[in-house]
């Protein structure tokens, strides 16, 4: 972690996130904001909906993010690092547009954003980036003086988000049987997309099979499994697995979908399954529905002793961590030279996207990146 507590040229941070419903009249309007331009009916959303339905209508998301700006909050203050954090949403309240129009009116004008994504994707990165530009563009139209903005780099090998998705894994094995735990099978789990995209993203010469996505993905779970072995003693067999699908069936997502996992498993002989939901910072709705609805339920048709290991959240080691990213790019943004801090065989990700990377489905403009509009 950094010693100086200097944040300077930057004057605020931005929690940039998804959103969510928070009550059941909340949920077709949300599901028209994420697939505007899609031209999906009424009628489907609100079959689609129905996983919210089933809580009420309330996403965990924004509850989630009430407490990681909590935390942020306490360790920034508890350090002495005086930079005011904001948050804003792309698809609900607080939307990003209103949140970007408060920090202008706040006097802000160096502004570095993180964005509840890990990986590196389209969804995951670009598409963030694309939606700051819009609102960016929203504000210019109002003639407001625009600030920079910069996006803090892709932390999936930071140790201070590594390390309480190990102590996830490793508190989760502890809860099975003990005549079961050795053998116990670790799927590691993240958001299916499809593999076109996988394949085209982060930068242009990574793209291939899998891309950044996959290859941050792998490198993560290998750190995990090597992490319990080490604390164990167990060599734990492991599988990066994926959940969520959406969109037509004639378009290859990335498999396999950890519901035919944990058959697959079964049919195997494996005695007990971790799940360890790797591609998500907190307990998303897809963390609530896919993992401790169906995937809960199939393991118990199955008869398969299965835990499912926590998300990140608000882990104060993950506070420390962003306060240590933002310190990081600080520092690259006066010219000094920095160590990143990461883990494992892959370097620490780029401070600024490259041209080509996670490229959109169309060409639209996105800011805090080389190609941005906004720089």
């Amino acid at each position: 972690m950094r010693d100086a507590l200097d944040a300077t040229p930057y004057d605020a941070l931005l929690l940039l996130s998804f959103g969510g419903p928070e009550g059941p009249d909340d949920v077709v309007p949300f599901l028209e904001n994420v697939t505007r331009g899609r031209g999906i009916p009424k009628e489907r959303l609100k079959e689609v909906g129905q996983h919210y339905f089933l809580f009420g209508g309330v996403s965990p998301i924004n509850d989630q993010n009430r407490a990681l700006l909590d935390a942020l909050r306490k360790d920034f203050a508890d350090h002495g690092l005086g930079l005011p954090i904001y948050w804003g949403n792309r698809n609900w309240a607080p939307y990003l547009t209103d949140t970007l129009r408060e920090m202008v009116a706040d006097g802000h004008r160096r502004i570095l954003v993180l964005a509840t994504s890990a990986y590196a994707s389209y969804s995951g990165c670009r598409q963030y980036r694309e939606n700051l530009a819009e609102s960016l563009a929203a504000l210019e139209a109002e003639g407001l003086e625009l600030p920079r903005i910069d996006k803090l780099r892709h932390y999936f090998n930071h140790p201070g988000f590594l390390e309480p998705m190990i102590d996830g894994v490793l508190a989760s094995l502890a809860e099975l049987p003990e005549e079961v735990r050795d053998g116990a099978h670790i799927a590691f789990s993240t958001h299916s997309i499809p593999t076109a995209s996988a394949d085209t993203s982060g930068p242009v010469e990574g793209h291939g099979e899998g891309g950044a996505y996959v290859a941050q993905h792998l490198e993560v779970s290998r750190l995990i499994a090597d992490a319990v072995r080490e604390r164990t003693g167990v060599d734990h067999p492991w599988q990066l697995v994926y959940q969520s699908r959406s969109g037509a069936p004639h378009i290859p997502w990335l498999e396999p979908d950890i519901c035919d996992h944990l058959e697959e498993r079964h049919a195997s002989g494996v005695p007990a399954v971790v799940i360890a939901p790797i591609g998500f910072v907190s307990d998303h709705m897809e963390v609530l529905y896919d993992l401790d609805t169906e995937a809960k339920a199939k393991a118990a048709e199955l008869g398969l002793p299965m835990r499912r290991s926590a998300t990140v959240g608000d882990d104060p080691r993950f506070a420390a961590a962003v306060r240590d990213l933002v310190l990081e790019r600080a520092a690259v943004e006066r010219g000094q030279q920095v160590t990143p801090c990461a883990l494992g065989a892959l370097a620490a990700g780029h401070d600024v996207c490259p041209v080509g990377c996670c490229p959109a489905r169309a060409a639209k403009p996105a800011a805090a990146g080389a190609d941005s509009p906004y720089a």
